[in-house]
């Protein structure tokens, strides 16, 4: 199948530059993994660097895709005195760019090395011979976008009722630095070069029109969303993300993660949680203790009411003690449909550490991302865990929602329904 990095591993540069031929080369990518699907073209299994993921599509991309191994996550405000066309025109570049560097392009029209020695380059050049390595972008909007005094870009109105606010969480202990925002952006790929170039001249041409509020860099999937990756483990040491709802599970995504209504049809809500894990203390606790707060057994990861680890767990079950042999609790048993109602949720988190603080101790946790057609999901499962064993080794410091809108279909921008009447 077609691939848009040439032979000798250099990646063409934009639309524009390349006129017909780059046009052909996004075509051809958009086509190999079938529109709306973003699944990765056949090419990705013989050399990583070519998987790709079709960034226009029903669905935005970095949703169900099947979970890349780093994360570059960014939030970024408008700047004062931004108009409803900056904000449209943001869209546009963002759109456009995004569609070259998901494809394993140069950014603009001259990429790299090819413009005037006396201007700034069009890309800054460091994912130069990568490749796309299975790059997906997603972007966000945040309740801050449409509550903007004096509605500057026109969109009070279309707010949609389930962008609100999230409630306060038992041992909420957030930071306003690395919290909220008015839009955001999901780059996963499977390099971190990758990601980094990625946010980097997103970021960069946003100048003038927004600038970051604050990021997250993330290594190490702790979700699956594809019946063929192995479930991955977090910082504690355990699998994460058994029970996760899977792309081919069309029934529960349109359950619980498309949204249904208006502009936001075919979009879904992103909440993002920075926890902390209190790492020091969790290592001196017993492996028994470990695993009655979670649930499961920390090799294989089954429920501790017997099985492996796909199957079901027996919250019936006592143990000789008399005790639930899945504690009442532990973290799997507070987080699981069948006890609340039902609820499920698409996770797509991630490692991060952050190096270590003053103690010496480390700063590092889990990076939660779930995506959900309604905020309420969520809320309901993190009400849930508020007696949760497992609260007394982390530490919510972050948490910012987002509606993420519908994929742009071709010669669209993201978001584009939001601005028509």
């Amino acid at each position: 199948m077609t691939d848009p990095t040439p032979p000798d591993g250099q990646p063409s540069r934009g639309v524009s530059r390349r006129g017909v031929l780059g046009l052909a080369a996004v075509a051809a990518a958009g086509t190999a993994v079938g529109f709306g699907t973003g699944r990765a073209t056949s090419s990705g299994a013989d050399d990583p660097r070519r998987g790709s993921h079709a960034f226009h599509g029903d669905h935005q991309a970095g949703i169900t895709t099947p979970v890349q191994q780093h994360l570059y996550f960014a939030s970024l405000d408008m700047t004062a005195g931004a108009s409803r066309e900056d904000l449209v025109s943001l869209l546009q570049d963002w759109t456009a760019a995004a569609a070259q560097l998901t494809a394993g392009q140069e950014v603009g029209e001259s990429g790299a090395t090819d413009g005037s020695p006396l201007a700034p380059p069009d890309d800054t050049g460091e994912a130069l011979g990568l490749g796309p390595h299975n790059l997906t972008l997603t972007f966000g909007l945040g309740a801050s976008l449409f509550d903007r005094e004096g509605d500057p870009f026109g969109i009070a109105a279309r707010r949609p009722e389930a962008l609100t606010p999230l409630p306060s969480f038992a041992f909420d202990l957030l930071e306003d630095a690395i919290s909220d925002g008015d839009l955001c952006i999901q780059a996963c790929a499977d390099d971190p070069q990758v990601v980094v170039h990625a946010i980097r001249n997103l970021s960069r041409i946003a100048f003038g029109r927004a600038q970051v509020r604050w990021t997250r860099l993330g290594y190490g999937r702790t979700s699956r969303t594809d019946a063929g990756q192995q479930t991955p483990r977090n910082l504690f040491g355990f699998k994460d993300g058994t029970a996760n709802i899977l792309s081919d599970d069309a029934e529960a995504l349109d359950r619980w993660v498309w949204a249904s209504d208006g502009w936001m049809a075919g979009g879904s809500y992103l909440v993002a949680r920075t926890i902390q894990m209190t790492i020091e203390s969790w290592d001196r606790t017993r492996l028994q203790e470990q695993e009655l707060v979670i649930g499961r057994t920390k090799g294989e990861g089954a429920p501790l009411s017997g099985g492996t680890e796909m199957t079901e767990p027996d919250f019936a079950m006592r143990s000789s003690t008399g005790d639930f042999a899945v504690p009442s609790t532990s973290h799997v048993r507070l987080a699981h449909p069948d006890l609340n109602d039902g609820v499920r949720l698409l996770r797509r988190g991630y490692n991060y550490v952050d190096g270590n603080n003053d103690l010496g101790q480390i700063t590092a946790g889990l990076f939660f991302l779930s995506f959900q057609r309604d905020p309420a999901q969520f809320v309901q499962i993190q009400t849930a865990l508020k007696t949760d064993a497992l609260n007394e080794y982390i530490r919510h410091v972050g948490s910012a929602l987002y509606a993420v809108p519908p994929g742009a279909r071709r010669g669209e921008h993201i978001a584009q329904a939001l601005f028509e009447s």
